[in-house]
């Protein structure tokens, strides 16, 4: 939903942004973890009703999502794709393929085939991700991470002074772009 909310944003303001990788969970097993486990008792129906309500002015929809899966390889193909110019295309269908078809995005031949998909040399994306090119950026990216205290996803950080956790409101977005403006 992040991407949603820049997209609208950028239509407003004059805006650059930098996505950093941030593996949420890099405990999870390549099988994943279901929810339930990660989340005994809360109402999943509801939360994917909250979810589905935030994300549709940016038409995103999320399906039930029962499991969580290791986002490692996902994340060292996005660093891939923006080598080569094609990270919002990748980022926008690996999205896609986790929340809304289900995809294990830790399945490295579904990456490769979605990079194809978007116009990215698939053998080269595998061969990135067999030699682990990336991981030393996704490394990098988490020590950012903690040194910024991050520790949910989206958070946004603006003019590295100002952070927001989670997809807020739109309007909250705008009320500290406007701020710095001033």
């Amino acid at each position: 939903m992040g991407k949603g909310i820049v997209d609208e944003l950028k239509k407003e303001f004059s805006l650059e942004d930098e996505w950093l990788a941030y593996q949420l969970r890099p405990e999870t097993p390549k099988e994943g973890i279901l929810l339930t486990t990660l989340f005994p008792g809360a109402d999943l129906t509801q939360r994917y009703e909250s979810l589905n309500r935030a994300g549709e002015p940016y038409g995103i929809h999320f399906a039930h999502l029962e499991r969580v899966r290791n986002s490692q390889s996902a994340l060292e193909a996005a660093e891939y794709a923006k080598d080569v110019g094609k990270f919002h295309e990748f980022h926008e269908r690996v999205f896609h393929a986790y929340f809304t078809e289900l995809q294990d995005i830790g399945n490295v031949d579904l990456l490769a085939a979605w990079a194809q998909e978007i116009g990215m040399d698939a053998g080269s994306l595998l061969d990135a991700l067999k030699t682990g090119m990336y991981k030393d950026r996704l490394e990098e990216a988490h020590r950012s991470a903690v040194a910024n205290t991050i520790t949910a996803v989206p958070t946004f950080i603006i003019e590295d002074s100002i952070k927001l956790v989670g997809a807020q409101p739109i309007s909250v977005f705008k009320q500290k772009l406007l701020s710095l403006e001033k």
